[in-house]
């Protein structure tokens, strides 16, 4: 079980080392979410290829804020092609597209995850929502950043574009573990970290509306007893929120 321990290690060290060197920049964004809450706007949350579960880790789940939308794109996600998926990611002009569909304006927040921050869809979907007016925030890994350049254009990164950057603590490859044998590495982290953060945001924006006097909707179980509550909140969110 040398492999499990040594996977187990990393997961820990890392997170320690987001406690350690990120909390600030969480907090930073915990109070921009809870200021858009406090002021009745969104929270957008968007991946590409396998970090578009990160979107759908924060939308209409137990726990989760009413006012999170996740950005979904068919084409961006693994189950329709997941080696197109890796093509499209990669498209200038597409994230104009997407947007189409969603409504982020002036005063919303916007979380495009991307490991690398090398590709043209996130980097232009925080371009886009820039230009719309809303902040965005990053979560990337800047280990894995740093050892890669830009695939757009315009030679920028994600963390180039967005306002704020968390970095997820993910190594470059984003795989940890070497087992004697195997050629690659398998064991990756990100998603793991970045929900941390994600979470973290939330959890921290939460506190803050509430201690303001302002509590946000928050969806409990649907396999508890906290229908009353969500059906609430889906009577009122139904056709303005996409994908409920």
């Amino acid at each position: 079980m040398r492999a499990l321990d040594e996977y187990l290690q990393f997961i820990h060290m890392q997170l320690s080392q987001i406690e350690n060197t990120q909390r600030g920049n969480i907090e930073v964004a915990a109070n921009w979410v809870s200021s858009a809450l406090q002021q009745d706007k969104f929270i957008y949350v968007f991946g590409s290829g396998h970090s578009h579960t990160l979107a759908e880790e924060v939308f209409y789940r137990a726990g989760g804020l009413a006012r999170c939308i996740a950005i979904l794109d068919g084409k961006l996600m693994v189950h329709e092609s997941a080696s197109e998926s890796t093509e499209w990611e990669r498209k200038e002009g597409y994230a104009a597209e997407v947007l189409q569909r969603y409504a982020i304006t002036s005063g919303d927040i916007l979380i495009v995850v991307s490991n690398s921050g090398r590709n043209a869809v996130p980097i232009e979907m925080a371009m886009e929502a820039t230009r719309r007016g809303a902040k965005v925030i990053a979560i990337s890994s800047s280990q894995h950043s740093g050892s890669v350049s830009s695939r757009h254009s315009s030679g920028k990164k994600l963390s180039d574009v967005a306002q704020l950057t968390i970095d997820n603590s993910a190594v470059a490859g984003d795989a940890t573990i070497d087992i004697p044998g195997l050629a690659q590495r398998i064991g990756p982290t990100s998603t793991i970290t970045s929900a941390f953060i994600l979470n973290a945001i939330l959890v921290g924006a939460v506190e803050h509306c509430v201690q303001a006097g302002k509590p946000p909707e928050v969806y409990g179980s649907i396999n508890s007893d906290a229908g009353a509550v969500n059906d609430a909140i889906l009577k009122k969110y139904k056709g303005v929120i996409p994908h409920l």
